[in-house]
């Protein structure tokens, strides 16, 4: 009997459970916010920055690692000149770091 008593909940302490809890979920909510959301979006501003700044005659690599100089330009690709001879055409979304500007 005693073994019963001793696990039955303590009355009167509920409403404290509840304000604590929503604090650690607003605590953890701004954890993830800082730690993983912010950084993310701004990594995404920067490369839509560097995507609509793409200009004829750029370096540019892509994400598979193919270096070239960028012979034109549409919407959504981009023709990338990879040789004398040779030119391949990938989405813009691909490119990933520009090494030389034009104008450089």
């Amino acid at each position: 009997m005693e073994l019963l008593f001793a696990m039955a909940p303590q009355g009167g302490e509920g409403g404290g459970g509840l304000v604590s809890t929503l604090i650690m979920f607003g605590a953890i909510f701004l954890i993830f916010y800082f730690m993983i959301i912010r950084p993310q979006q701004k990594r995404a501003k920067e490369k839509e920055k560097l995507l609509s700044n793409l200009e004829k005659g750029d370096k540019v690599v892509t994400n598979g690692g193919i270096h070239g100089v960028i012979a034109g330009l549409e919407d959504k690709t981009a023709l990338l000149m990879v040789s004398e001879n040779t030119k391949i055409k990938i989405d813009r979304t691909a490119i990933t770091t520009v090494l030389a500007k034009k104008s450089e």
